[in-house]
């Protein structure tokens, strides 16, 4: 098994709350906006068909679900959107940044080619599990 680094402690609270920060605001200006929460629910989850990525093996599959899962992805589109008046292309921004700041609350972070268990929030599934087990002793 490879060791990989991942976060403990404050570091891994603060990152936590900055997911619960993020999902808070996106949702907050996808409620002001007027868009549907019905596409909102239909929608929430489409970042997590990156997981096919997997399909081509885990490094892969960790560069398609990490590219899926960084702010980087909604904010290019949220301003592309703004910029030219397409307020879809706001909305979608706005769900995808909900997504990652969600998954991030929940411990799910960005992928290592080790394995999708292996993120740097730490390990995530029946991994996790094990792991705490084995230091339990």
């Amino acid at each position: 098994m490879t060791e990989f680094p991942a976060l403990s402690g404050a570091p891994l609270l603060l990152l936590r709350q900055e997911g619960a920060a993020a999902a808070a605001f996106a949702l907050a200006l996808y409620g002001s906006s007027g868009g549907s929460w019905l596409w909102f629910a239909g929608f929430a989850l489409a970042p997590d068909i990156s997981f096919a990525g997997y399909l081509a093996g885990p490094r892969i599959g960790a560069a398609i679900y990490n590219a899926a899962h960084i702010y980087a992805g909604p904010a290019a589109l949220w301003l592309a959107g703004w910029w030219s008046g397409w307020n879809s292309g706001e909305l979608a921004a706005l769900i995808w940044a909900a997504h990652i700041g969600v998954d991030r609350t929940l411990g799910y972070g960005l992928k290592y080619a080790s394995g999708f268990a292996d993120t740097h929030l730490g390990r995530i599934g029946r991994a996790a599990a094990v792991a705490k087990q084995v230091a339990a002793g």
